[in-house]
């Protein structure tokens, strides 16, 4: 490990552009974006650009330690460097509180 990784801290405090480490200590990206499964409260995962510029999907059992300067992984280079692009999540949609004329019109739902 040889580097100051920093304290560690929750994994929603993880910002875009931390750089994210394979256990074999090779830098294998940088965090694009962090995805939180809001319902349960866990770490869905993260979203790293790689040296290329493609975007990877690194999933939380892939994830050894969040810290304050390095996002460290359980799994080697060679490994990441096979982790398959996000995947597009279809839009959410939530009921909306609204009158009588609204639910009649259809405007019952609105998208997140």
């Amino acid at each position: 490990m040889g580097r100051d990784d920093g304290n560690p801290i929750h994994y929603a405090a993880v910002t875009r552009g931390t750089p994210v480490y394979a256990a074999d200590g090779q830098q294998v990206g940088v965090v694009d974006e962090m995805v939180d499964n809001y319902r349960e409260h866990i770490l869905d995962g993260f979203v790293i650009e790689d040296g290329d510029g493609e975007l990877r999907f690194v999933d939380a059992p892939e994830v050894a330690r969040t810290a304050e300067r390095a996002v460290r992984l359980t799994i080697d280079s060679a490994a990441a460097a096979q982790l398959p692009p996000p995947e597009k999540a279809p839009p959410s949609f939530s009921p909306r509180r609204s009158g009588r004329l609204g639910k009649l019109l259809g405007g019952n739902w609105r998208r997140r």
